[in-house]
Protein backbone atom coordinates (compact mmCIF):
# COMPACT_ATOMS: atom_id res chain seq x y z
CA UNK A 1 0.00 0.00 0.00
CA UNK A 2 1.45 3.53 -0.83
CA UNK A 3 1.93 5.71 1.84
CA UNK A 4 0.86 9.80 2.08
CA UNK A 5 2.66 11.47 4.61
CA UNK A 6 0.52 13.81 6.97
CA UNK A 7 1.89 17.15 8.33
CA UNK A 8 -0.14 18.85 11.13
CA UNK A 9 0.85 22.21 10.90
CA UNK A 10 -1.39 24.32 12.69
CA UNK A 11 -1.90 27.61 12.01
CA UNK A 12 -0.03 29.01 9.18
CA UNK A 13 0.08 32.57 7.21
CA UNK A 14 -1.30 31.85 3.57
CA UNK A 15 1.50 33.24 1.61
CA UNK A 16 3.85 30.83 3.91
CA UNK A 17 1.36 27.58 2.76
CA UNK A 18 1.01 28.71 -0.71
CA UNK A 19 5.46 28.80 -1.10
CA UNK A 20 5.55 25.45 0.66
CA UNK A 21 2.83 23.63 -1.76
CA UNK A 22 4.94 24.73 -4.61
CA UNK A 23 8.22 23.25 -3.03
CA UNK A 24 6.84 20.01 -2.40
CA UNK A 25 4.70 19.85 -5.67
CA UNK A 26 7.86 20.31 -7.33
CA UNK A 27 9.62 17.97 -5.35
CA UNK A 28 7.08 15.47 -6.27
CA UNK A 29 6.81 16.33 -9.88
CA UNK A 30 10.10 15.04 -9.60
CA UNK A 31 9.23 11.57 -7.98
CA UNK A 32 11.72 13.14 -5.34
CA UNK A 33 8.67 13.27 -2.11
CA UNK A 34 6.16 10.70 -1.29
CA UNK A 35 2.84 12.21 -1.74
CA UNK A 36 1.58 14.50 1.54
CA UNK A 37 -1.70 15.65 2.95
CA UNK A 38 -0.92 19.12 4.34
CA UNK A 39 -3.28 19.59 7.33
CA UNK A 40 -3.61 23.35 8.61
CA UNK A 41 -5.69 26.55 9.67
CA UNK A 42 -4.87 30.36 8.33
CA UNK A 43 -4.89 33.41 9.75
CA UNK A 44 -8.44 35.23 7.96
CA UNK A 45 -8.11 35.29 4.06
CA UNK A 46 -9.54 35.65 1.29
CA UNK A 47 -8.57 34.03 -1.70
CA UNK A 48 -9.87 34.56 -5.63
CA UNK A 49 -9.87 31.64 -8.09
CA UNK A 50 -8.76 31.69 -11.59
CA UNK A 51 -12.29 32.38 -12.66
CA UNK A 52 -12.77 34.70 -9.27
CA UNK A 53 -14.33 38.15 -10.32
CA UNK A 54 -13.32 40.76 -8.17
CA UNK A 55 -17.45 41.95 -7.54
CA UNK A 56 -17.64 38.99 -5.68
CA UNK A 57 -15.21 40.25 -2.41
CA UNK A 58 -17.95 42.55 -1.17
CA UNK A 59 -15.21 44.14 1.43
CA UNK A 60 -13.19 46.75 0.38
CA UNK A 61 -9.48 47.37 1.32
CA UNK A 62 -10.17 49.80 3.95
CA UNK A 63 -12.55 47.73 5.64
CA UNK A 64 -10.59 43.88 5.18
CA UNK A 65 -7.54 45.90 7.14
CA UNK A 66 -9.98 46.87 9.96
CA UNK A 67 -11.33 43.12 9.93
CA UNK A 68 -7.19 41.53 9.73
CA UNK A 69 -8.39 39.65 6.25
CA UNK A 70 -5.75 39.17 3.45
CA UNK A 71 -6.37 38.91 -0.26
CA UNK A 72 -5.16 36.92 -2.34
CA UNK A 73 -5.89 36.32 -6.09
CA UNK A 74 -4.25 32.65 -7.15
CA UNK A 75 -3.97 29.36 -9.03
CA UNK A 76 -6.80 27.01 -8.20
CA UNK A 77 -9.89 27.12 -9.72
CA UNK A 78 -13.51 28.61 -8.98
CA UNK A 79 -14.01 32.05 -7.38
CA UNK A 80 -13.78 33.46 -4.14
CA UNK A 81 -13.49 31.50 -0.84
CA UNK A 82 -12.90 32.77 2.71
CA UNK A 83 -10.20 30.73 4.78
CA UNK A 84 -9.72 31.30 9.02
CA UNK A 85 -9.13 30.06 12.37
CA UNK A 86 -11.21 27.18 13.53
CA UNK A 87 -11.59 25.77 9.58
CA UNK A 88 -9.66 22.71 8.90
CA UNK A 89 -7.69 23.18 4.90
CA UNK A 90 -6.48 20.32 3.48
CA UNK A 91 -3.66 20.15 0.81
CA UNK A 92 -3.18 17.06 -0.84
CA UNK A 93 -0.06 17.11 -2.57
CA UNK A 94 -0.61 13.65 -5.02
CA UNK A 95 0.63 12.33 -8.11
CA UNK A 96 -2.64 11.29 -9.60
CA UNK A 97 -2.59 7.69 -11.53
CA UNK A 98 -2.98 8.35 -14.98
CA UNK A 99 -5.85 5.54 -17.14
CA UNK A 100 -5.01 2.79 -19.57
CA UNK A 101 -6.84 4.70 -22.56
CA UNK A 102 -5.37 6.07 -25.40
CA UNK A 103 -3.45 9.44 -24.08
CA UNK A 104 -3.69 8.02 -20.85
CA UNK A 105 -5.51 10.97 -19.20
CA UNK A 106 -5.79 11.87 -15.58
CA UNK A 107 -9.51 11.43 -14.53
CA UNK A 108 -9.51 14.82 -12.37
CA UNK A 109 -13.21 13.97 -11.57
CA UNK A 110 -12.69 10.99 -9.89
CA UNK A 111 -10.31 12.87 -7.88
CA UNK A 112 -12.69 15.80 -6.90
CA UNK A 113 -15.40 12.94 -5.86
CA UNK A 114 -12.78 11.37 -4.26
CA UNK A 115 -12.47 14.21 -1.74
CA UNK A 116 -16.14 14.53 -1.53
CA UNK A 117 -16.62 11.50 -0.55
CA UNK A 118 -13.53 12.15 2.62
CA UNK A 119 -15.18 14.86 3.92
CA UNK A 120 -19.05 13.90 3.43
CA UNK A 121 -17.59 10.56 5.51
CA UNK A 122 -16.34 12.38 7.71
CA UNK A 123 -19.32 14.40 8.50
CA UNK A 124 -20.94 11.25 8.52
CA UNK A 125 -19.31 10.46 11.60
CA UNK A 126 -21.24 13.37 13.37
CA UNK A 127 -24.52 12.42 12.00
CA UNK A 128 -24.28 15.22 9.74
CA UNK A 129 -25.21 14.47 6.06
CA UNK A 130 -23.19 15.74 3.79
CA UNK A 131 -23.90 15.84 -0.23
CA UNK A 132 -22.64 16.97 -3.40
CA UNK A 133 -24.43 19.77 -5.50
CA UNK A 134 -24.55 18.93 -9.40
CA UNK A 135 -22.62 21.39 -11.43
CA UNK A 136 -21.52 22.73 -7.85
CA UNK A 137 -17.99 22.15 -6.09
CA UNK A 138 -18.25 20.90 -2.58
CA UNK A 139 -19.70 19.87 -0.41
CA UNK A 140 -23.34 20.76 0.49
CA UNK A 141 -25.90 20.13 3.49
CA UNK A 142 -29.55 20.44 3.57
CA UNK A 143 -31.12 23.26 6.71
CA UNK A 144 -34.20 24.63 6.63
CA UNK A 145 -32.49 28.00 4.92
CA UNK A 146 -31.58 25.18 1.85
CA UNK A 147 -28.59 23.72 0.65
CA UNK A 148 -25.58 25.63 2.58
CA UNK A 149 -22.06 24.33 1.67
CA UNK A 150 -20.17 23.27 4.47
CA UNK A 151 -16.69 21.99 2.69
CA UNK A 152 -15.36 24.43 -0.48
CA UNK A 153 -13.11 22.48 -2.67
CA UNK A 154 -10.67 23.87 -5.37
CA UNK A 155 -7.97 22.26 -6.98
CA UNK A 156 -5.05 22.41 -9.37
CA UNK A 157 -3.05 19.63 -11.26
CA UNK A 158 0.08 20.24 -13.22
CA UNK A 159 1.34 18.43 -15.94
CA UNK A 160 3.35 16.01 -14.27
CA UNK A 161 -0.37 14.95 -12.11
CA UNK A 162 0.79 16.65 -9.02
CA UNK A 163 -2.04 18.49 -7.18
CA UNK A 164 -2.14 21.51 -5.30
CA UNK A 165 -4.88 23.17 -3.46
CA UNK A 166 -7.63 21.54 -1.71
CA UNK A 167 -10.56 21.55 0.59
CA UNK A 168 -11.42 23.93 3.72
CA UNK A 169 -14.16 22.00 6.14
CA UNK A 170 -15.92 24.65 8.05
CA UNK A 171 -15.80 23.49 11.93
CA UNK A 172 -15.68 26.08 14.13
CA UNK A 173 -15.27 28.45 11.91
CA UNK A 174 -16.72 32.27 12.31
CA UNK A 175 -18.95 32.31 9.80
CA UNK A 176 -20.09 35.98 9.82
CA UNK A 177 -16.45 36.26 7.50
CA UNK A 178 -18.14 35.18 4.99
CA UNK A 179 -20.47 37.88 4.76
CA UNK A 180 -17.16 39.90 2.91
CA UNK A 181 -17.64 37.81 -0.26
CA UNK A 182 -20.41 36.28 -2.25
CA UNK A 183 -18.84 32.73 -1.68
CA UNK A 184 -17.64 30.52 -4.85
CA UNK A 185 -19.62 33.61 -6.91
CA UNK A 186 -23.47 31.93 -5.60
CA UNK A 187 -25.60 34.26 -4.52
CA UNK A 188 -28.81 32.07 -3.95
CA UNK A 189 -26.84 29.43 -1.33
CA UNK A 190 -25.64 29.94 1.90
CA UNK A 191 -22.97 28.73 4.16
CA UNK A 192 -22.67 26.88 7.20
CA UNK A 193 -20.17 25.08 9.59
CA UNK A 194 -20.07 21.64 11.74
CA UNK A 195 -20.75 23.84 15.30
CA UNK A 196 -23.83 25.43 13.96
CA UNK A 197 -25.26 22.25 12.78
CA UNK A 198 -24.48 20.48 15.82
CA UNK A 199 -25.32 23.51 18.38
CA UNK A 200 -21.91 24.01 19.90
CA UNK A 201 -18.05 23.84 19.98
CA UNK A 202 -16.53 20.59 17.85
CA UNK A 203 -13.24 19.10 19.18
CA UNK A 204 -10.84 20.32 15.87
CA UNK A 205 -8.86 17.65 16.39
CA UNK A 206 -10.76 14.63 17.00
CA UNK A 207 -12.21 15.59 13.07
CA UNK A 208 -8.66 15.91 11.99
CA UNK A 209 -8.39 12.07 13.22
CA UNK A 210 -11.18 11.33 11.58
CA UNK A 211 -10.50 13.10 8.14
CA UNK A 212 -7.09 11.31 8.12
CA UNK A 213 -8.86 7.77 8.39
CA UNK A 214 -11.24 8.40 5.82
CA UNK A 215 -8.45 10.02 3.20
CA UNK A 216 -6.53 6.60 3.79
CA UNK A 217 -9.17 4.33 3.21
CA UNK A 218 -10.88 6.42 0.07
CA UNK A 219 -7.68 6.63 -1.53
CA UNK A 220 -6.22 3.67 -0.95
CA UNK A 221 -3.12 4.58 0.84
CA UNK A 222 -1.37 4.13 4.70
CA UNK A 223 -1.50 7.90 6.59
CA UNK A 224 1.87 8.46 8.42
CA UNK A 225 2.17 11.17 10.47
CA UNK A 226 5.47 12.79 9.44
CA UNK A 227 6.96 16.28 10.98
CA UNK A 228 7.39 18.45 8.39
CA UNK A 229 10.77 19.04 7.15
CA UNK A 230 12.38 22.08 8.45
CA UNK A 231 12.90 25.81 6.40
CA UNK A 232 10.66 24.53 3.66
CA UNK A 233 8.22 27.21 2.89
CA UNK A 234 10.50 29.93 4.11
CA UNK A 235 12.91 30.61 1.31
Amino acid sequence: MPVCEVWRLGQVAYQTAWDLQAELVQARSADDAPDRLLLLQHPHTFTLGSAGQDNNVLWDAAERQRRGVELFRIDRGGDVTYHGPGQLVGYPILKLPRGDGPGRRLDVRAYLRNIETVIIRTLADYGISGKPVGGLTGVWVDTPRGEEKICAIGVKINVKGVTKHGFALNINTDLTYFGGIIPCGIQDKGVTSMAALLGGTVDERAVTDRLIDHFGAVFGCEMVVAAPIAGLGNR
